[in-house]
């Protein structure tokens, strides 16, 4: 069926309608709706494979006051899609995993510029994951499939959007890869967008040119022009008119009246740059032109205060376009002052301090152990991370009193943000047993507090000896445009250019390359020219920035910081990883008791013995060695009685390896009771006779490490310290007497029971 043909299907109370749309890479969106979730404003079933997500999205009757768009919406993914019961005591799902949230905020982000100015009814999106084949990632297919709910409602979305993937294995760029493919791809680039344009880019990439980019972001736009033309045909077939709404109009007299009082007040702000006081000098303008329009326009304070506000927007746009002269004072081009610092929290394992104009960030790194690893939990199955990004913004950084919270998206999203620019340097874990945690705390900030967090991260993980290949630095370009038509792409934005311009264009990497990539922006959309003038003007700016690092940090520490745990890793043969560990964990356990080291061993038999002091390490490498290495005839060790019978004991050589010392090899002379030469927990020298390894067991000699008496006979058979077998010359055994009475043989004798008869 072509992307253009829409099936409908009548059935008990509804009318279903189905549109299959190319979805690149051989795949189908299959797009359906009228069946399910009927009193939602709109409700899509959209399906990749067997990959599907329930969309439904709801819109208030009337608007609410507030001075931001009310959108929400709210991303979960079900266990059972995946066929899989939750963990945890509940065993339900519980809050949305930062995975969720980051998703969440990925729709919201393609989808917020849509909707028309002015439009305050509250909308919610609610996005359901209710089925996943593991190998179409679903966020994409949610994507779309709210863009289509929104677009099929009376909601007032002004146009489809359409969100795709682009990877590149082997050179060639892929449309939508699988899962498996986009594990070995260079390129992680998610582009969302309309017909006219792209408005959010989300990129992770090992390295990769602006000019792959580029190429990349034009197959991205051109399968978006695919999958928008297929909603808009399901549109045609069965959208809803759409609601009519009134947005709340200025004031046009008000403005005027505004508008001449403003100008000396407009030089003023523009003469004022620093941050706080530039808004104290808005605050100040405000007071002033209400209480001149008092008389004229009475309780419209509010109203005058956004007329000032727009009003000192427009200057400000003005101002950039036309003379080339930011909000503090800066050229289009010109990056804030850096300065910098390492090692300056003296107990972490590496940290650093990362300043540009007004935005200050702390990164603080800690290394632990292989198992520290995080383990995430979804409905697709348990995977594992061993780098680790948080990121911190307490309200003094902008000088608010706010009370302390958990993070949000947006924490969340700025820490995965820097976590994706800084994970493609790393070492692997062969090359680097360590599980890495960086913490960053935003100490100012004034715009671009993620692109310092790249920057500090990346200084803090040299300063502890972390092997990365390169240094990474980040920058946030802007757009400024004017009623005029007037464009301008600002390099390291500030707080007032972000909230006021019309893009957030961040831009991780090394000198070699882009490693993240992200986009919002405010207006429909962008140009493929602009995209790739902000590209370019971006790796100027991060060349810079990298330069400014390296006078503080060029290169990671040769030696990591006394106080760092260090870690050693032995390969353990996988038919020996039993017996390291033992019968439920009883070697391991020992291991880790005797040495006070701590030992992993991961699913490839490595173990990873991790202390800070190196005795302790080399006590629990020894120990692993001793039980891993095969055991050979001839050698001799000192063990531990472990257990007396009687007719031998059994000595342990290394946790998890015994041998048997036979009550005849103990000593030169007869014994009659192993006890009167060995007791348990006593240490015995003893060499190794014969090893059976058919059978696992090990025979061991005590006698034959100690000097024979005199008139011993001489050894006849083989083997390192192993004694005859042979009767050899017994000598004269003298008169035994009569068989029926032997007399007294001596204590400790077993004494045979007489047999019960038969019968």
């Amino acid at each position: 069926m072509s992307q253009n043909q829409i099936k409908t299907h009548e059935g008990p109370g509804y009318t279903e309608y189905t549109t299959e749309i190319d979805f690149g890479h051989g795949k189908t969106l299959k797009l359906s709706t009228g069946k399910v979730a009927k009193q939602a404003a709109g409700a899509v079933l959209a399906q990749v494979g067997k990959t599907v997500a329930l969309v439904a999205c709801v819109v208030s009757d009337k608007p609410l006051d507030k001075d931001f768009f009310p959108l929400m919406v709210d991303y979960r993914e079900k266990f059972y899609a995946g066929g899989r019961i939750p963990g945890g005591f509940f065993k339900r799902e519980a809050r949305p995993s930062d995975g969720e949230m980051i998703r969440a905020r990925l729709i919201d982000r393609t989808i917020r510029p849509l909707f028309p100015e002015g439009f305050m009814h509250e909308v919610q999106v609610y996005v359901t994951i209710i089925s996943t084949d593991k190998n179409n990632p679903a966020e994409l297919v949610a994507m779309c499939g709210a863009s289509a709910a929104l677009h099929l409602s009376q909601i007032p979305f002004q146009k489809p959007i359409a969100g795709v993937r682009v990877g590149e294995l082997d050179g060639k760029p892929i449309i939508n890869p699988n899962v498996e493919e986009m594990d070995q791809s260079v390129l992680d680039l998610v582009v969302a967008g309309h017909a006219d344009g792209i408005n959010m880019v989300e990129c992770g990439a090992k390295e990769v040119s602006e000019g792959e980019l580029i190429k990349a972001l034009g197959l991205a736009q051109e399968q978006i022009n695919t999958i928008v033309a297929g909603i808009e045909d399901l549109r045609k077939t069965c959208g809803k008119p759409k609601m009519e709404f009134e947005p709340k109009l200025q004031d046009e007299e008000l403005l005027a009246a505004v508008a001449q009082l403003i100008p000396p007040h407009i030089k003023d702000i523009q003469q004022t740059h620093d941050k706080k006081a530039r808004s104290l000098r808005v605050a100040q303008a405000v007071e002033e032109i209400q209480e001149q329009l008092a008389e004229r326009y009475p309780e419209q304070e509010d109203e005058i205060a956004a007329a000032v506000k727009l009003l000192d927007e427009q200057a400000m746009r003005r101002r950039v376009t036309r003379e080339g002269i930011r909000a503090d004072g800066r050229r289009p081009t010109e990056v804030r002052p850096i300065w910098s610092e390492v090692d300056i929290v003296p107990a972490a394992h590496g940290s650093a301090l990362f300043t540009r104009g007004q935005t200050q960030a702390l990164a603080v790194a800690t290394l632990g152990s292989i198992d520290d690893k995080q383990m995430i939990d979804d409905m697709t199955g348990v995977t594992f991370k061993r780098f680790l990004l948080h990121y911190n913004f307490p309200a003094y950084s902008v000088g608010e009193c706010k009370p302390p919270r958990g993070p949000g998206r947006r924490e969340i999203g700025h820490g995965m943000l820097a976590e994706r620019a800084i994970s493609p340097i790393l070492p692997s874990q062969e090359e680097f047993p360590y599980t890495i945690r960086n913490v960053v705390e935003i100490l100012e900030s004034n715009g671009s507090s993620s692109m310092a967090t790249v920057c500090s991260t990346s200084m803090a993980l040299m300063d502890a000896g972390v092997p990365m290949r390169e240094a990474v630095a980040g920058i946030a370009m802007g757009l400024i445009t004017d009623d005029q038509g007037g464009v301008e792409i600002l390099t390291d934005i500030q707080g007032i250019e972000d909230h006021c311009g019309d893009m957030d264009f961040k831009v991780a990497g090394t000198p070699k390359g882009v490693t993240a990539l992200q986009m919002d922006i405010k207006i429909e959309g962008i140009t493929g020219e602009i995209l790739e003038r902000a590209l370019d003007q971006a790796k100027t700016a991060r060349e810079f920035i990298l330069q400014k690092m390296s006078e503080t940090i060029s290169e990671t520490r040769a030696e990591m910081k006394p106080h760092t745990p260090r870690i050693v890793s032995i390969k353990i043969p996988t038919e020996k990883i039993r017996e390291v560990i033992g019968t439920g964990g009883k070697i391991i356990r020992s291991i880790v008791e005797t040495s006070g080291a701590k030992v992993d061993i991961d699913d490839e038999g490595v173990a990873y013995i991790m202390s800070e002091d190196l005795e302790s390490s080399k006590k629990a490498t020894d120990m692993i060695n001793s039980i891993i290495r095969e055991i050979e005839a001839g050698e001799i060790f000192t063990g531990k009685v472990t257990r007396v019978m009687e007719h031998g004991a059994i000595v342990e050589l290394a946790p998890g390896k015994d041998g048997m010392v036979h009550i005849s090899e103990l000593e030169h002379h007869r014994v009659n009771v192993v006890e009167d030469v060995l007791n348990e927990g006593d240490e015995v020298r003893v060499v190794v006779l014969e090893v059976d390894r058919d059978r696992g067991r090990i025979r061991l000699s005590r006698k034959a490490l100690l000097p024979k008496p005199e008139g011993a006979p001489e050894s006849t058979d083989s083997g390192a310290g192993r004694p005859s077998r042979g009767r050899g010359d017994r000598g004269d055994r003298g008169d035994r007497g009569d068989r029926g009475d032997r007399g007294d043989r001596g204590e400790g004798r077993r004494v045979r029971k007489p047999r019960p008869p038969r019968g």
